[in-house]
């Protein structure tokens, strides 16, 4: 399987979602997990997030609690003034980023925040924990954003 980045994972993504998907829904949960840390190693082994940084110019984390703490502190910034400038609650009531692309994403795809940045952001794309198969609808929307996640379903699916 090439792993490289390269145009056309999109559009491959987006043809196999629902192959992904019911793969997502049939699939033995135990046996998944324990390929997902082989695969995500594979993965990001062969894929430089900053070619890419979908994940960041495509979406907003969920800032949780410790983060605005954090960050704010990082920014020498009161809490308050933290999320004035920088945060919204969404529909979900989660405090998201106002702006997209990131406001903390640099042109060179790097991030002024990177060691401070929100757990979802360290996180993503969860292909290395429990959360890629068991939140399959984010799974499923992750595999649209970011080429990993397109990369490991589909050496799943050839397993299987």
């Amino acid at each position: 399987m090439d792993w490289s980045l390269d145009n056309n994972w999109k559009n491959k993504s987006e043809s196999n979602k629902k192959q992904y998907k019911k793969f997502l829904e049939k699939v033995k949960e135990n046996v998944v997990l324990k390929q997902l840390p082989e695969l995500h190693e594979k993965a990001f082994s062969k894929i430089d997030c900053l070619d890419c940084a979908n994940c960041c110019k495509n979406h907003s984390p969920t800032f949780k609690a410790t983060d605005i703490k954090r960050i704010s502190k990082h920014f020498k910034l009161t809490e308050p003034s933290f999320l004035e400038k920088y945060l919204m609650l969404d529909k979900e009531n989660d405090w998201v980023l106002k702006q997209s692309p990131c406001v903390f994403l640099n042109g060179n795809n790097t991030c002024q925040i990177y060691e401070v940045r929100p757990s979802d952001c360290a996180r993503f794309p969860y292909t290395n924990e429990d959360v890629f198969i068991k939140r399959k609808s984010l799974t499923l929307a992750n595999s649209k954003v970011c080429p990993a996640v397109h990369h490991i379903l589909e050496a799943l699916i050839k397993v299987y």
